[in-house]
């Protein structure tokens, strides 16, 4: 029986590649030529240096080693279609390394292909609860205020605010707004989730104190102390929070944006951070991504900026893996219904 070919499409360290050998090595040959990959701009870099280009010969093992695959582990993305996907002749299935693929799957056609594709869906939900958290204590706790009295010598008692009691709206209740409602459980914040799918089972329904539709979105809005978004990029996510919605919401309310920027007007938030409507941004993604250098969101003293990394921790590459290697299981043995992580094709998410 010829072995079932597996390209692993992103730099992943060493002892990972492995241990995904280690799942079947008399089953599947493991494509890893390390040459083939960037170097890393940082730990768990799955694009590694922009610059970086193949040589004629590298290109052409690369290409080869696409042409074979039937299962991938990450997909290579072109900056402009179709790119390397051509390459992908023999393909069946591709775990990405992502959560958030569904602008991808769209522009490139695989939503209306027969590619099996699996998500990292829940590998990020900790340390984007993590970032969320260290955001809003900063703005409740007064952060920047105390930076500033410690850099002027000053020695003067102040009252500060309370995070318990408040509330948190949660836009979304998946994995991410689980990550979320954990640790604000943990503080004593009063959490309402906002989805698409409101009667959905969910194992972690619990951690959330309400769970509404997205028809009550104009409705809980004014009650939100604090609002993390972190659904995906779709069609009904796409300016959920327009001018309207941000009309709405609590003076000084805080925003955290962990999911995608097409969720917010980003000018009528940029406004809103003006007046005050908005206390205080986190955001970890942007409309326009790298965010323009003429923004004004870069030196708003309200705001919190990072470049799309709040969910790369140095053991996401490890999470990653452990996912792939079950479902990668699961996949020899015909069982591809069990496995985890199955992408929508429908709701894109």
């Amino acid at each position: 029986m010829d072995k079932i070919q597996l390209m692993i499409c992103a730099p992943f360290e060493a002892e990972l590649v492995e241990r995904i050998r280690a799942v079947a090595p008399d089953r599947v040959e493991v494509s890893y030529e390390g040459d083939l990959y960037p170097p890393l701009r940082y730990s768990c870099d799955h694009k590694g240096v922009l610059t970086f280009k193949r040589t004629e010969e590298q290109t052409a093992r690369w290409r080869a080693n696409l042409e074979k695959a039937e299962v991938l582990l990450d997909c290579p993305i072109p900056k402009e279609m179709p790119g390397d996907l051509v390459h992908l002749k023999n393909a069946k299935w591709i775990q990405f390394t992502s959560s958030g693929i569904g602008e991808f799957v769209k522009r490139s056609g695989m939503d209306k292909s027969d590619l099996l594709l699996t998500t990292a869906r829940g590998v990020h939900s900790g340390p984007l609860a993590e970032w969320s958290f260290m955001a809003l204590l900063m703005y409740f706790k007064k952060f920047r205020f105390l930076e500033a009295e410690q850099k002027a010598h000053r020695w003067e008692r102040y009252c500060d605010e309370e995070v318990a009691g408040r509330t948190l709206v949660t836009i979304g209740a998946g994995d991410l707004a689980r990550g979320v409602a954990v640790v604000g459980r943990a503080l004593g914040m009063r959490i309402v989730a906002v989805t698409r799918s409101p009667d959905k089972p969910r194992e972690h329904a619990d951690m959330f104190d309400e769970i509404h539709g997205v028809s009550e979105l104009h409705r809980l809005l004014p009650q939100a102390d604090a609002i993390v978004c972190t659904v995906p990029h779709t069609d009904e996510t796409e300016n959920m929070l327009d001018r309207t919605a941000i009309s709405l919401m609590r003076p000084g309310v805080a925003f955290i944006n962990t999911g995608r920027g097409s969720t917010i007007d980003e000018v009528a938030m940029i406004e809103a951070l003006r007046n005050g409507k908005i206390g205080f941004a986190a955001i970890d993604v942007a409309q326009i991504e790298p965010l323009p250098a003429s923004s004004p969101l870069w030196d708003m003293p309200n705001v919190m900026i990072n470049p799309h990394s709040a969910s790369t921790v140095t053991t996401e590459n490890a999470k990653i893996t452990d996912i792939f290697c079950k479902n990668l299981a699961l996949y020899l043995r015909g069982e591809q219904a069990k496995m985890s992580n199955i992408f929508d094709k429908q709701l894109l998410y």
